[in-house]
């Protein structure tokens, strides 16, 4: 019998979560509450006694001093409705998890296969409100796709109470291996490669498995395999190749013959780095690069740090939460699977995200206004949170981070997470980026068990979001879990008990095993030896399932039972499952039975290579006119924008003091309020260097010209490590591309222009690329009320991630103002570069709601920035420098506004003196966006010293700070903009403010 244990605030405490949803009941739903509370709900499945019950709710369950609670009875209270949401049988409730741990430390029971505690959440809400209000409020507290619910009124409440069942899967074991024909005709085969595999028929219905994202020519190459071979492939087999070939694996668009080009990424990414590194010589800082989880670059002498940013765009447009919290814990693993394995250092995301205050109808998956796409405010706030969760529950910094919006991000959002990792230089003798699975070697899965969760995710997340997008493609990551299998990891690590490892992501187990296995040349798994989360998993299923919170290890024989134990003390659930071999294929067996044998060699190289072709066509736009408006309500009005205004309700939800190593926070100034260009961290506090983190996107300006998009990207990302303290000649670059229709020719243009730009000044600034990944498919395909077709595809977009080396964090800079009388200093040259801008975004919301465009837009020169920001580099080094911003979108009017509101002090300057290119227009001048500018303060007794590092380079001192908090600007001797600290700040912060 189940044991529930219901646990609220006490009638006098604060009940936050209750505010919270009342205010987002009233803000979202126009719905005016009396008072919501919020209870939390423990369903115990598992017999205790009545003592047991008792000392569970008391000592583990309920906060004496703020909480009160019930067992085996409904906790009730005055309320009108009562609401509960709680998650579906098999979805992954890890507040469940460490229930049922903390149940089995505090009594001493044990939880057999198939027992669980489930959590849930109940609001009791009272008002004048119908069941139609509420079963609104249920789904607005939900997702469908992970959750059920439960609405009754006080009356029935008092009745019958919830009636919520208790969500155990409860499935019969499922040994099932088909054998798939495939000497069919192509018509039939391509269902095959874009519907998947057939499951059953139901009332003369086909039902298949889902997308194996496989083209005719690949089909056709896997047929001609298997026909050779003489049978046909199994199930396990199609789904394995599917997912090893899938687009977000092997990347095949970008290793693709493109017109004359053999593969973007070996043509522009690697072999600028190849060049780069050649160029440095001895002073190169890669270390390894494209070949592992993340890239290594060196840090000091016996150190080295390794960094990883990834996307979890499609998984996050069906269940942002799950999606989110999935991608952070799962590019946590990609450090942790990097050579031997490094420590987590600190965390980055960005969320690219539609406006969250759409007010119009949302398009559906399907017709008939069936099924409609989430709410941007929806995915935002879900998002948010499963970041939050994943790195806070972690004990892992979150110290960088950025907000991106426009519309055409509504179909599918891109969510960017990254990690920072640190290892030795050496470990027992040997290099530790290095590693080698060896054949005799036992392969060993370790950490979370696999479920339904994340079948199909890498062939699911390799084409364009429409209604037939897989739900077990969504997944949700346990950072509890994660965090005591990195931490026995590492132990593991410096004990040398195992030869290689990688984590199971995409593809789960069919791609992490078969990739080691490359290392030895083959491989054998016994998959029913696989723990499972529960019965009824087909062996096709558990082999490419991408469950949470899994690593796989090359164990040699001798050290198993080392590790094993090692693990089993450190609560962390580790299982044999095969070894490693040289026989030059990948064998399956499922209880004694061979279910794949396929060579390792086809495997991974059989993909067939696409061959594409590209054009492009270069846009025109309407020039706006600039309006004869204040200055001063301008400026007020772009930093309340949706892209310039203050983020930092999100960064408030991110611990970045974890751990200690921070040094220049993701909000600066003196009350630590507005953001920082850059972060700098201590990842080893024994060492006074540091590492900095930022990142710049410009998808807007792909609009004019997508070369400029990514050359503004880099420069951006270069300048923003620099005005913290980074050293210009140890910054590396990462790329992360997110593509829409990517079998468009003008699509690939727009993405041959980007690369070329990548390859360009990558080289021009001597910062080389070490790790990336793209994502080709972000499209939405669906219908608006009227059931004609709707298709979204966002902007191309290319993320520049870039980490660098703070020589010495103590000499870091921070962009407030911070003494009055202090000169102010313009470094770049202001050009009519307004082109795509957030000032013309702005003109043209006011007009008719859609983004002003223009055409001249900013122009990136790496000849004159990289000798900019080595002098400013210098002056940094020999503490010229109170005060630096990078000035970027929003231009230097914006950044002058940050600095002020960071400081709270004020700025004088004259128009006239600011370094100009053919701009004289006020407006231009303060929200131009030309890229290559630093604006910086430098007190009185340093000026000299700073003039003579930039004597040969553009830069002015247009004025000087105040204690007077006012930004005021003056032309031609006259005064055209004054705008109060108390004005600018409000506009800035008021935007997210909810």
């Amino acid at each position: 019998m189940a044991v529930r244990i219901e646990v609220a605030h006490k009638p006098n405490v604060l009940d936050a979560a209750g505010e919270a949803v009342k205010r987002s009941m009233k803000a979202d739903l126009d719905l005016k509450a009396l008072s919501v509370r919020v209870l939390d709900i423990y369903t115990i499945d598992k017999e205790l006694t009545t003592e047991q019950s008792e000392k569970a709710r008391v000592q583990l369950f309920t906060d004496p001093v703020s909480q009160e609670s019930v067992c085996n009875e409904h906790y009730s209270s005055e309320f009108d409705w009562a609401v509960e949401v709680g998650f579906l049988p098999g979805v992954t409730d890890n507040a469940g998890r460490t229930s049922r741990d903390g149940l089995h430390d505090l009594l001493g029971v044990d939880f057999k296969n198939g027992e669980a505690v489930f959590t849930s959440h109940r609001y009791l809400i009272s008002g004048s409100f119908v069941k139609e209000d509420m079963l609104k409020v249920a789904e607005h507290l939900s997702n469908p796709l992970i959750n059920r619910i439960a609405v009754v009124s006080k009356s029935d409440y008092d009745a019958n109470g919830m009636g919520m069942d208790t969500p155990r899967v409860d499935m019969a074991p499922n040994p099932r291996v088909d054998e798939v024909d495939m000497n069919v005709p192509d018509e039939e085969l391509l269902k095959l490669g874009s519907q998947g595999i057939l499951d059953k028929l139901e009332d003369g219905k086909e039902l298949r498995r889902g997308p194996l994202a496989l083209d005719m020519k690949s089909l056709n190459v896997i047929r001609d395999y298997f026909n050779k071979e003489g049978r046909k492939p199994t199930d396990v087999e199609l789904e394995a190749l599917a997912q090893t070939w899938s687009e977000h694996c092997k990347h095949t668009i970008f290793a693709a013959q493109l017109d004359e080009i053999d593969s973007l990424y070996k043509s522009m990414i690697r072999d600028a780095t190849k060049e780069i590194r050649r160029r440095m010589g001895k002073d190169d800082i890669c270390v390894s690069v494209f070949s592992d989880n993340s890239g290594v670059i060196t840090f000091t002498d016996n150190q080295n740090v390794c960094y990883k940013v990834e996307t979890h765009n499609s998984p996050s447009a069906l269940d942002p939460y799950g999606g989110a919290i999935t991608g952070i814990v799962g590019v946590n693993r990609d450090p942790l699977g990097t050579g031997l394995g490094s420590k987590l250092v600190t965390n980055m995301y960005g969320f690219c995200f539609g406006n969250p205050y759409w007010n119009k109808e949302l398009p559906y998956r399907q017709k008939g206004k069936v099924n409609p796409i989430l709410h941007p405010k929806v995915i935002f706030e879900g998002v948010r949170e499963g970041v939050e969760d994943g790195g806070n529950k972690s004990g892992i910094p979150t110290s960088w981070g950025f907000l991106t919006f426009d519309d055409r991000y509504m179909g599918k959002p891109l969510v960017f997470v990254g990690t920072l990792g640190i290892m030795p230089t050496m470990l027992n003798g040997k290099p530790s980026h290095e590693k080698t699975a060896l054949p005799g070697d036992y392969i060993i899965m370790a950490g979370g068990r696999v479920g339904a969760d994340g079948i199909h995710g890498a062939t699911f997340s390799s084409e364009s979001l429409h209604s037939g997008s897989p739900a077990g493609a969504v997944q949700i990551g346990d950072p509890i879990t994660q965090k005591k299998l990195g931490d026995a990891q590492l132990e593991a690590r410096d004990l040398n008990l195992f030869n290689s490892i990688t984590d199971n992501g995409a593809g789960g187990l069919s791609c992490s095993v078969c990739e080691m296995a490359e290392e030895s040349g083959g491989c054998e798994v016994e998959l029913d030896k696989v723990p499972i989360k529960y019965a009824g998993l087909a062996p096709n299923e558990i082999w490419i399932s991408e469950s949470q919170e899994r690593m796989t290890y090359s164990v040699a024989p001798e050290k198993v039972d080392a590790l094993l134990d090692l693990f089993r003390r450190r609560d962390v659930e580790a299982t044999i499952i095969g070894r490693f071999t040289d026989s030059g294929r990948a064998k399956v067996t499922f209880n004694g039975q061979p279910i794949m044998d396929l060579e390792l060699d086809f495997l991974h190289n059989g993909l067939p290579e696409k061959q594409l072709t590209s054009v492009y066509t270069k846009p025109t736009y309407p020039e706006p006119e600039l309006p004869d408006n204040n200055p001063a309500d301008e400026l007020k009005a772009m930093l309340a924008s949706l892209n310039l205004c203050s983020k930092e309700y999100v960064v408030r939800q991110y611990d970045h003091e974890v751990q200690g190593g921070s040094i220049v926070k993701p909000l600066v100034g003196e009350d630590l309020n507005v953001h920082s260009d850059a972060t700098v961290v201590r990842p080893d506090l024994h060492e006074i260097k540091g590492v900095a983190l930022s990142s710049a996107l410009f998808p807007s300006y792909g609009d004019i010209d997508p070369y400029q998009m990514a050359a503004c990207a880099i420069d951006t990302a270069i300048r923003n490590q620099v005005v913290v303290g980074a050293n210009p000649d140890r910054i590396a670059l990462l790329d992360n591309f997110c593509w829409c229709s990517s079998n468009d020719e003008e699509r690939l243009g727009q993405l041959k222009l980007t690369a070329q730009a990548c390859y360009d000044f990558s080289i021009a600034h001597m910062a080389p690329f070490v790790s990336g990944k793209d994502s080709m498919f972000n499209d939405f395909k669906g219908f608006d009320g009227n059931d004609n077709p709707v298709h979204i595809s966002v902007p191309p977009t290319l993320l520049v991630s870039s980490v660098g080396i703070v020589e010495d964090v103590s000499k870091s800079v921070t962009l407030d103002a911070k003494v009055k009388g202090d000169k102010v200093i313009v470094i770049g040259e202001t050009s009519d570069e307004m082109g795509a801008s957030e000032y013309y975004r702005l003109l043209g919301e006011r007009v008719d709601g859609k983004p002003a465009i223009g055409n001249n837009v900013p122009i990136a020169d790496a000849e004159k920035s990289r000798p900019i920001y080595k002098a400013f580099a210098k002056a940094i080094e020999n503490g010229l420098v109170a005060s630096a911003g990078s000035v970027h979108q929003g231009g230097l009017a914006t950044a002058m506004a940050k600095c002020v509101m960071a400081g709270k002090l004020g700025i004088n300057f004259d128009f006239d003196k600011i370094p100009a290119n053919g701009v004289d227009e006020t407006l231009k001048l303060m929200f131009s966006e030309s890229q290559g500018r630093i604006l910086a303060t430098v007190c009185d007794k340093k000026l000299a010293e700073f003039e003579t590092l930039f004597a040969n380079l553009p830069y002015a001192i247009i004025g000087e700070v105040t204690e007077t908090p006012a930004l005021v600007g003056t032309k031609a001797g006259s005064e055209v903009l004054k705008a109060d600290l108390e004005g600018l700040a409000s506009s800035y912060k008021n935007t997210l403010d909810w």
